[in-house]
């Protein structure tokens, strides 16, 4: 708790806060995988460096597909994992080796949240968690740390929709 805040409110924060976190459930199971993107490799004929993978609960993808906007709570966890290339039959081919993080956003529809935490803003809650960790963020302010990557997908709520095939109308 810092000089300028109280008991309660830093207790206020700490829930919030405590609503980005790596969810429980088996999610790369029991949730839909929207897309992948490939991160090149400073050497782009060395292939891809990190893989993104982002899942979202089947109700988020439903609700999206009527409206074409994420409802309110909407968890979306994006796997970032480093890549191996390899010459295969194919060809140049990047697969998954292992897992560098996780990047959790909660949809904050109507901004309920936004400017009572440094991770809540823009319509979005924003944590970063690396390797194995579920619970404590390395972000500790979403304009510096995420805002930077996903300021050019404004237009499409922060969000790379075209990306998921899956959430085509």
């Amino acid at each position: 708790m810092n000089a300028a805040q109280s008991a309660p409110e830093a207790k206020a924060v700490a829930e919030l806060e405590a609503l980005l976190h790596v969810p429980a459930a088996n999610y790369r199971r029991d949730w839909v995988l929207l897309g992948t993107f490939s991160v090149l490799a400073d050497d782009p004929s060395k292939g891809a460096k990190e893989l993104h993978v982002v899942y979202a609960e089947p109700e988020t993808v439903d609700a999206y597909r009527r409206t074409g906007a994420f409802p309110d709570g909407s968890v979306l966890v994006k796997d970032v994992l480093a890549a191996k290339s390899e010459r295969l039959t194919t060809g140049l081919a990047s697969y998954a080796e292992t897992l560098v993080g996780r990047f959790v956003m909660v949809k904050d529809e109507g901004e309920k949240h936004a400017g009572k935490s440094p991770l809540w803003g823009d319509g979005w809650g924003w944590a970063f968690y690396e390797g194995n960790e579920t619970e404590e963020t390395v972000t500790t302010d979403y304009r510096q740390n995420c805002l930077g990557c996903h300021e050019p997908a404004r237009s499409q709520d922060l969000i790379y929709v075209q990306g998921y095939p899956v959430l085509q109308r």
